[in-house]
């Protein structure tokens, strides 16, 4: 059975998202070493508040992470950037004489179901609304993120960038229905479009004291 080195944390990752990391704990900085030594791959898997490491739970979901990039610090630390690959369901913790957690974990896909076109254009167009209101109210005018074009991902690339509680970040991972997490994801865009695009007008109105011909439109 396959064993990844493991990185518990109160953070959920995503496929194809990025994650920067401060290692600073000696145990840390040994994973790291490992990791770089081998395949560059470590499990981050999500670690509740108040949960000791040693009792995570079997079947918990967590995705693997593959280093990009480090920049070593004069004093042993590192900053770290990984980026999110598939992901994985922790089986057991392993024994192993390693400082950090390891464990034996088993691959995590998605059920078969037909695409359902119709919700993928709906949740891109939500989220094309949000975050456009949202750029308005933060004056920032850097283009949008480029969405996947595979449905399957759609769902984890829009939950990387909105603002979403862990327990729901945790589900949308651990979930194998792509219908099923677009439905999650439009019901978070459907509940926050017209309140930011109602804040991004009074802001645009308010930078404009209310003239040109664009002061009503997001």
């Amino acid at each position: 059975m396959p064993q990844l080195p493991l990185f518990p944390l109160p953070v959920v990752l995503f496929p194809d998202a990025p994650l920067p990391l401060h290692v600073f704990e000696p145990r840390y900085r040994r994973l790291l070493e490992h990791c770089l030594d081998t395949d560059r791959r470590f499990g981050m898997i999500y670690l509740e508040r108040g949960m000791a490491e040693q009792d995570l739970r079997a079947g918990t979901v967590g995705c693997v992470a593959r280093i990009e990039s480090v920049e070593p610090l004069d004093d042993g630390r590192s900053n770290v950037i990984a980026i999110g690959a598939e992901r994985f369901a922790l089986v057991r913790l392993a024994s192993d004489p390693a400082p950090y957690r390891v464990g034996e974990v088993a691959a995590f896909e998605d059920d078969v179901e037909p695409p359902d076109v119709e919700l993928e254009t709906r949740v891109r167009t939500l989220f094309r609304r949000v975050a456009g209101a949202a750029r308005v109210l933060a004056d920032d005018t850097a283009p949008q993120p480029p969405l996947p074009a595979d449905g399957a991902r759609l769902s984890f690339a829009i939950a990387a960038l909105i603002d979403l509680g862990l327990p729901a970040r945790q589900r949308l991972l651990a979930s194998r229905s792509p219908s099923e997490r677009l439905r999650q994801i439009d019901d978070v865009l459907s509940s926050a479009v017209e309140a930011v695009e109602e804040r991004a007008i009074v802001h645009r109105r308010a930078k404009s004291n209310g003239h040109g011909p664009h002061a009503d439109h997001v």
